[in-house]
């Protein structure tokens, strides 16, 4: 009979011995070679996940170009901006339920003097970006990430710095970012006290109204103010926080919000009046607008309608008067920077039909503000001047296009030029290869006075010129992500090559066919050129001025390959190997690796949707328990307990992440962990002496250190769901934890953890009494239904383990039932275990899929907020964040150390090396991590790209986290004993 070792053979009594003797003598070797291999891992991933930080999160702002000064005169001497934070188009334009409109001045200035429309945002919709976008023309700079989205790493130019001077009053967290190191600059914030989400915020807004209106009258009596505000370029800028901090706190469709709509609109009115008022020559401009909206359960962030669809109302000096609306659009192909189309019709609550709707992405409101102060356009500007907002004759129209289209391409070419100076091979961008005879021609039809030409040119040469600044923004990505990738499956050869040398039998049986016992000198050939190779890349990125990360990136990958070719001798013989085989086992193999990666994709689509691990267990909790009742030759009581068991954990993928609060669930749940307690002590006294059972309950073993250990382990899980209802009572009563409580729930989790130390090493005694260890600091961390999960999953746990031994049994009684000639000699190490097969690749992927349903099967793991923070109430009540994180993290882990405990037993079990699955689990993990590192996104809600950075780090980590989770749970692991291994080993011989 042959075995299939990772890739199987036969081996003989001669090869055997042959095969221990080398055992022996590498055995020291593989311990050396393992420790370096997971430092090399360690460093290999912590590397590679920077990486994305310079292919994914660069920021786009360049310097050292020179403003493009317009040529034509300016319309307005001086700009009035107003942002209502968090207010949404729709609540905005729409009537309130009496029919009235909410904002009755702003909508006589759409219907007389103004233009409309609606801004489209980009997410992440939030305050910062979205106030960067208005006044400074460009997006989200994802580099921000590194500073936790809270500044912008890098400095850059704005409406503001280009004007005279700037007033500018309202929220701390706003004016700073543009006016904090603003020289000429006049500006005043509120406290941050005042942002209480307990009462209305209108009042806030009302404060940068107060502020304004005291400047102008504070002009009154200060000539020097009054000289300033009556120069040209001066740039008033309002910022009213009511609308955002009353949509966080009661919703945007709550009285206090649609309220504050009417007050924005009374402040713009009022500031329309006093303005007029106070300089009287009609050169005062207006926009009003909001930096992004707010969602029903008043938030934003993402790409909602609710949350990218902000209000634009112009009006003023330079600005058109309104048009009855047309229903022919030449660009309805087009589509905003939300992808939102061009032709989305106004809703007819909104009764705007008949009159002409402008939408602009929002960047496009930073050129408008400039032209319309006759300034430069911010020199980091991507938006496009919207004309229908422009009252000017088709020269100057053309005129500023042209201004607009300069300013954009002299980014193009400073990142040409930057790129170019760095680089030995430079690809340069072909549509803008003759830009400067498009600009020649552009003049040329201006002198010849051919407007329109004009203008289509120019209009072209912006879009290009935006299309190269994406083009030199991802210049490198494929360099690097090629550089990457095949580090990454240069690490994913070397794990299978190390496996295969060191925990199959495939080595042995190979250089002994082959003959082969001395290292070639070729290797040394290797390593040379190896050398050369990095030599010549690390010179190469040198003269390139590449960032040191550049070089690391690269030394790593050649290392890699190097390592790998330097195996050239086992790879061929190898190969030669394999020719000897048969078409079958090729088959068998492929499946094997069709079957793996369809695991390994489902892994990678369930960190976004948790449901599809329901749909893995009702399956598995099907084919499972089929595929044992016709294996086991009698009547089992075991395809039952796998099908409830996978069955009732599919449900807690389908409950909600946000979990609510049922104390009446955990103490039931308290219940349910003692009954299964109950039912492992029975299967001890009654399957004791089964020959089935020997490997799991060995009653030679199940004598426990501490007598009456069970319970005692019982009673600590009955009191910590005691403790639990009388901790909650007093909470919901909103009295105080009292002491006596807080050191009972404190003694009583840390006790329950060190009492498996003195449980029954025989394997199903030791997992119960780990079970029972952790119930009671989870139990008392929990607050609703993720106490069933726990129980749920140790059900789970264990029926993983009986199929595993059911497998191990029934593989071996075929193995007995063959004649000895056929019968496969083992090659056992020497502490018992044997040699991995292709069939092993099993227990890693189960490993996987139950590791993954711990990360994500009450929660999203990637998210630390979604999970209830009062779930450490029962043990502290001050607030202390570095404990309370610390219990929460503790709580996160206690699953993981029950997967991983079972894991370890199993192979104890089966009698595998379990640094050898720990390999396996790594290689597939970095299948997983390739994905992932495609998936990493720079664009959408905060959470969609935190998400996106926290689920390819998860994977690039989990070669330290499992390691660490491994060296952790061995301490209640190592000592787990199966009977007669050696015995065992003997007689299969």
């Amino acid at each position: 009979m042959r075995r299939d070792g990772i890739l199987g053979d036969n081996v003989s009594s001669e090869e055997s011995m042959r095969l221990r003797k080398k055992t022996k003598i590498n055995k020291t070797w593989v311990k050396r070679r393992e420790k370096w291999l997971v430092l090399l891992g360690v460093v290999l991933h912590a590397v590679y996940m920077l990486s994305i930080f310079d292919i994914y999160f660069k920021s786009p702002i360049v310097h050292g170009m020179d403003p493009v000064k317009p040529r034509f005169s300016p319309p307005a001497k001086r700009l009035v901006l107003l942002v209502a934070d968090g207010l949404r188009a729709d609540k905005f334009y729409e009537p309130d339920e009496e029919g009235n409109y909410r904002a009755p001045f702003l909508r006589s200035v759409i219907k007389e003097r103004g233009r409309w429309g609606v801004s489209h945002a980009r997410p992440p919709t939030e305050s910062r970006p979205g106030h960067v976008s208005i006044i400074a023309g460009f997006y989200e700079d994802p580099s921000a990430v590194t500073k936790g989205w809270k500044a912008n790493p890098v400095e850059f130019d704005s409406v503001f710095n280009r004007s005279r001077h700037t007033f500018s009053y309202g929220s701390p967290d706003i004016v700073p970012i543009f006016c904090g190191a603003l020289p000429h600059s006049t500006w005043k914030t509120y406290p941050h006290e005042f942002e209480d989400f307990a009462t209305d915020a209108s009042f806030l807004d009302e404060w940068s109204f107060d502020q304004f209106q005291s400047l102008l009258n504070n002009s009154k009596e200060d000539q020097n103010l009054e000289h300033l505000l009556k120069q040209d370029n001066i740039a008033i800028f309002l910022h009213l926080l009511g609308c955002d901090s009353n949509g966080h706190a009661h919703r945007p469709f709550s009285s206090i919000y649609l309220n504050n709509v009417k007050v924005v609109d009374s402040i713009a009115e009022r500031v329309y009046n006093l303005m007029e008022g106070h300089f009287k020559d009609n050169r005062t401009a207006y926009i009003f607008t909001a930096d992004h909206g707010m969602s029903d359960k008043g938030s934003h962030g993402d790409g909602h309608p609710s949350n990218t669809d902000t209000p634009l109302v112009a009006w003023g000096a330079g600005v058109k008067t309104p048009r009855p609306s047309s229903s022919n659009h030449s660009d309805c192909g087009f589509r905003f920077v939300d992808e939102h189309s061009h032709d989305t019709p106004t809703p007819n609550e909104w009764g705007l039909d008949g009159i002409e709707r402008v939408d602009v992405n929002q960047a496009d409101i930073s050129p408008l503000m400039s032209t319309l102060l006759g300034q430069s356009c911010p020199v980091n500007s991507v938006g496009s001047l919207p004309l229908d907002y422009i009252d000017f004759n088709e020269a100057e129209e053309v005129e500023a296009v042209l201004a607009n289209t300069k300013q954009i391409l002299n980014q193009f070419l400073r990142k040409s030029y930057v790129k170019q100076s760095h680089s030995l091979i430079f690809k340069t961008f072909k549509p803008l290869a003759n830009y400067s005879a498009m600009l020649d021609k552009i003049e040329e039809l201006i002198s010849t006075k051919d407007y329109h030409s004009a203008m289509e040119l120019s209009e072209n040469l912006r879009k290009l010129a935006l299309e190269g600044l994406h083009y030199f923004q991802t210049y490198d990505w494929m360099m690097l992500m090629t550089v990457v990738i095949l580090g990454y499956i240069g690490w994913i050869f070397y794990l299978v090559i190390h496996v295969l040398q060191s925990y199959t039998s495939l080595p042995g049986q190979i250089m002994y066919r082959e003959e082969a016992c001395q290292v070639d000198k070729k290797m040394g050939k290797v390593y040379i050129l190896g050398s050369l190779l990095m030599g010549a890349f690390s010179i190469i990125l040198l003269v390139e001025r590449s960032p040191p990360l550049y070089h690391a990136y690269t030394a790593m990958t050649v290392f890699l390959w190097t390592q790998i070719l330097s195996q050239y001798q086992f790879l061929n013989a190898l190969l030669r190997s394999f020719q000897k085989e048969k078409f079958d086992y090729f088959v068998k193999l492929l499946a094997y690796g069709i079957v793996s990666l369809i695991i390994l994709e489902f892994l990678v689509h369930s960190f976004t949707e948790r449901k599809l691990y329901t749909w893995c267990f009702l399956i598995v909790g099907s084919v499972a328990p089929l595929y044992l009742y016709h294996a086991i030759p009698w009547k089992s009581w075991i395809p039952g307990f796998v099908c409830v068991s996978c069955w009732s954990l599919s449900i807690f993928t389908l409950m909600p992440a946000e979990i609510p609060d049922n104390t009446f669930l955990v103490v039931v749940s308290g219940a349910m962990i003692i009954l299964i307690g109950l039912a492992a002590r029975w299967l001890e006294l009654c399957y004791g002496e089964n020959k089935f059972w020997q490997n799991i309950i060995n009653p030679e073993l199940t004598k426990p250190q501490l007598p009456m250990l069970f319970p005692l382990q019982a009673v600590l899980v009955g009191l910590s769901s005691v403790m639990l209802s009388l901790s909650t009572s007093h909470r919901t009563q909103k009295q105080e934890l009292l002491v006596f409580h807080q050191l009972t729930n404190w003694s009583v989790a840390g006790f329950s953890m060190i009492l498996p130390l003195f449980s029954a090493p025989c394997l199903l005694s030791r997992l119960t009494s780990i079970f029972l260890g952790f119930a009671p600091a989870f139990l008392l961390l929990s607050i609703g239904y993720e106490a069933l999960f726990y129980a749920a999953l140790g059900l789970v746990l264990v029926a993983w383990v009986l199929f595993e031994n059911t497998i191990f049994n029934l593989s071996k009684a075929r193995r007995y039932s063959v004649s000895s000639n056929s019968v496969v000699k083992e090659v056992p190490t020497e502490n018992g275990n044997r040699s991995l097969e292709l069939s092993d690749a099993r227990i890693a992927l189960i490993f996987m899929v139950l590791f993954n349903v711990a990360f994500f099967g009450t929660g999203n793991f990637a998210s630390i907020a979604s999970f209830e923070i009062s779930s450490v109430y029962r043990f502290i009540t001050v607030f202390s964040p570095f404990l309370m994180a610390a219990l929460l993290i503790f709580k996160l882990f206690i699953p993981f150390m029950l997967v991983i405990c079972a894991f370890s037993a199993i192979t104890k079990l089966i009698r595998v090396p379990r640094l050898g699955l720990y390999f396996l689990v790594i290689l597939f993990s970095d299948i997983m991590t390739i994905h992932f590192f495609f998936l990493v996104r720079n664009t959408g809600s905060w959470m969609e790209i935190g998400n996106s950075i926290s689920h390819f780090g998860i994977m690039s980590a989990q070669v330290v986290f499992v390691l660490l989770l491994f060296a952790l749970t061995n301490i209640y692991t190592k000592d787990i004993q199966i009977k007669s291994a050696a015995s065992l080993s003997r007689k299969s011989v």
